[in-house]
């Protein structure tokens, strides 16, 4: 009787699982696999120990500074709190200390004061714009923080409104955004800045209706309104140019009159109550 042999070159035929082994390990339990978990946990921890040490070099910086202003004892901007130095920048506007005031701008320092159509660059211009402005506010009128926002890298934003003699003035509030830098490690100063102020007209809902009329203007004409975008101070020149070569010479001789009437209108009223101040003093003694 022939024996059937197998040998080990051949390749035997696909075994088939049987329905009970199938049965039998439909019910053995899934496993995740613990590389992939550790792997994870791993990403995790890198990420969570990268942070922990970055957040202590921070602040080992901030306490080297303080610690560095401390020992200096100088109470200007040799401080690293942006918070402090912007408080201590107000002071010196209302103290009308311009030599203290230089102390926090920055050399190359970009001042956007919305008021104005130009921003002022450079500590030159800048200097120029706050001794115009120190000059105009004369000795009673200060200016008053409100709120103040201090956000990351040395930015802070801020609340303000003018008052005389500790009376609010009407039609002065504004919001200021600072962004400092630090300058020989202990100094901060203000490189750059944005001012708004609040207007004086309050058109309310005609605004509204303003926006939607230069809003169609401006899908109606895509092109006209790229190039404005892209230099809107070119734009004001020429409509300057058309003004003085048109309307200037119909306009200015009125404008010039109106002013002189509100000028008399002032000196009137300033001698209107000088008199009635002596008048009190004369009678109220």
């Amino acid at each position: 009787m022939a024996a059937r042999a197998v040998f080990s070159g051949h390749a035997t035929g696909q075994i088939t699982p049987s329905k009970a082994m199938v049965g039998a390990l439909r019910f053995l339990p899934m496993k995740t696999c613990p590389l992939k978990i550790n792997n994870t946990k791993s990403v995790g921890q890198h990420i969570y120990m990268k942070a922990r040490i970055w957040n202590k070099l921070i602040r080992e910086r901030r306490l080297k500074v303080v610690m560095l202003s401390a020992s200096s004892g100088d109470i200007g901007p040799n401080l690293l709190s942006s918070s402090d130095s912007i408080k201590q920048f107000y002071t010196s506007i209302n103290e009308k200390n311009l030599n203290k005031l230089r102390e926090f701008i920055s050399d190359n320092c970009y001042f956007d004061d919305c008021s104005f159509i130009k921003p002022f660059q450079g500590k030159k211009e800048v200097m120029e714009f706050f001794g115009q402005l120190i000059t105009s506010m004369g000795q009673n009128v200060k200016f008053k923080i409100g709120h103040m926002c201090e956000g990351d890298d040395f930015t802070i934003g801020v609340t303000w409104h003018l008052e005389w003699n500790k009376k609010q003035i009407p039609f002065t509030k504004g919001c200021s955004f600072y962004e400092c830098s630090m300058e020989n490690g202990t100094k901060l100063v203000i490189k750059r800045a944005q001012v708004l102020i609040e207007s004086p007209m309050k058109p309310g809902g005609s605004v509204l209706i303003l926006l939607k009329i230069v809003t169609s203007l401006f899908d109606a004409f895509p092109t006209a309104t790229e190039w404005f975008l892209k230099s809107p101070q070119g734009v004001l020149q020429v409509i300057l140019r058309i003004y003085n070569m048109v309307l200037g010479p119909f306009i200015s001789p009125f404008l010039a009159w109106y002013l002189n009437l509100w000028k008399f209108m002032a000196i009137f009223l300033s001698y209107t109550l000088q008199t009635l101040l002596f008048i009190s003093k004369i009678f109220f003694k």
